[in-house]
């Protein structure tokens, strides 16, 4: 069945064909904007706070504890906020966690520019972010349907992993030029400037208001669980990642920095690397967008085989080029992966539950990833990194294989009228 045409506005005229068609809703440009810049001073604050914790004074295992309070927050709080985002909506659940978060980042940089800060004060602060990005993340994947048609909704996913890579790229290099002229409190700084930015964009936002829920929390919880447990593509993906980042993606973040300093030169060659996966998350975004193929998940599964290039690149002790061809292919893989399956999601899981079913799959992908970055470590030095990044190479390629072979993965298509699959936006959770 073909999709309705649904008749542009007038003044969209300069976006109204094309791969960036999805910019002609005026709501989605606004939000892309805002975010776009609030992700690129995330990406210069990372490196920022490496640096300040280091410049206080703070040790290597200090560092480790500002890491990890990054990460369990998340773990902790996501689900709690699918169900805050899907019972009061998701932009006043965005709007306070972007406010939380630009009074974190500014009262980090006024202690910074004021002198050192101890090593609890960067843990507190690293694990109150990462608790605002545990309810931002699920509001996130419910906002777009309230932005833009079902059938723009893939081309929006994949600008947004465009804006999450570009930013990976150019943040790390503009706060090492801030961090070089001035100090890693300036950068920590920009970062609240861009969450009032975010702030800002949020505001000017006009969607649906959220319905009202009458029946209790844990009720709203248990609904979501039954939403996401419903669609089998949906919780095979979910276990495939909660394995590939304990088996494949820890290993790769951990191990890779660590051969490349042993055979590659160093810094500068896992710059290159971590450069090349970014550069393949842009470049395959920008070519996907307007592309509905047939099978989308099937599709999206096909492309996770490119994670195993860099774990097996590295494994086999190849040189720069191919390892960053590797991190190129990975990087494609997973906006290839990332698009069609929250597209497919927002166009099947009702419109209400979906931060919900969207926490759920989160929180399952990362959960066990947190434990292999404490275990990776002792056991790569009994069994030797490039072992251990040839497991990681291996269960990738396993794994994908595996999956491929799930008949429901292979069954799920584009619904027939994909303007008609969720429940209409005016009857949505905004």
């Amino acid at each position: 069945m073909p999709e309705k045409e649904i008749p542009e506005p007038p003044g969209r005229s300069k976006y109204r064909t094309g791969r960036l068609a999805v910019l002609a809703e005026p709501g989605f440009r606004l939000f892309f904007a805002g975010y776009a810049v609030s992700l690129l001073g995330t990406a210069m604050a990372t490196t920022a706070l490496i640096f300040a914790v280091l410049g206080s004074g703070g040790t290597p295992a200090d560092l480790g504890f500002v890491f990890s309070a990054a990460v369990v927050p998340q773990v902790l709080f996501m689900l709690g906020g699918g169900v805050l985002a899907d019972r009061i909506g998701r932009r006043r659940v965005m709007l306070g966690t972007d406010a939380g978060r630009l009074i974190v980042q500014a009262s980090l940089a006024i202690v910074l520019f004021a002198g050192r800060a101890p090593a609890w004060l960067f843990i507190a602060a690293s694990a109150l972010r990462a608790t605002g990005d545990a309810f931002f993340g699920p509001a996130l994947g419910g906002l777009p349907p309230d932005l833009v048609p079902a059938r723009r909704l893939a081309d929006a996913s994949a600008l947004l992993s465009v804006a999450q890579s570009a930013a990976a790229i150019a943040g790390p290099a503009l706060a090492g030029l801030l961090i070089a002229v001035t100090s890693p409190a300036t950068v920590i700084a920009v970062d609240a400037a861009t969450f009032a930015v975010s702030l800002v964009t949020l505001a000017l936002l006009r969607v649906p208001p959220a319905r009202r829920s009458a029946v209790s929390p844990w009720r709203d919880l248990a609904d979501g669980w039954a939403q996401f447990r419903g669609h089998t593509w949906l919780w095979v993906t979910t276990l495939q990642f909660a394995l590939f980042n304990l088996f494949t993606w820890a290993p790769y973040l951990l191990l890779g920095p660590i051969l490349a300093r042993q055979y590659l030169g160093g810094a500068q060659a896992w710059g290159i690397i971590v450069s090349a996966g970014a550069a393949g998350s842009v470049l395959s975004g920008l070519a996907i967008a307007g592309r509905r193929p047939r099978r989308p998940i099937m599709v999206a599964v096909t492309g996770t085989f490119g994670y195993a290039a860099p774990c097996l690149a590295l494994a086999l002790h190849a040189p720069l080029y191919l390892v960053a061809a590797g991190a190129a292919t990975a990087g494609v893989a997973t906006t290839v992966f990332g698009a069609y399956e929250t597209a497919i999601m927002q166009q099947t899981i009702p419109h209400r539950m979906l931060s919900r079913a969207t926490a759920f799959q989160l929180t399952g992908a990362y959960a066990l990833g947190s434990l292999g970055y404490a275990v990776i470590g002792p056991v790569a030095a009994v069994a030797g990194a490039g072992t251990l990044l040839g497991i990681a190479a291996a269960y990738a390629t396993v794994s994908s294989a595996t999956v491929l072979c799930v008949p429901a993965i292979r069954a799920v298509r584009w619904p027939a009228d994909s303007a008609e699959t969720s429940e209409p936006a005016s009857a949505a959770a905004g």
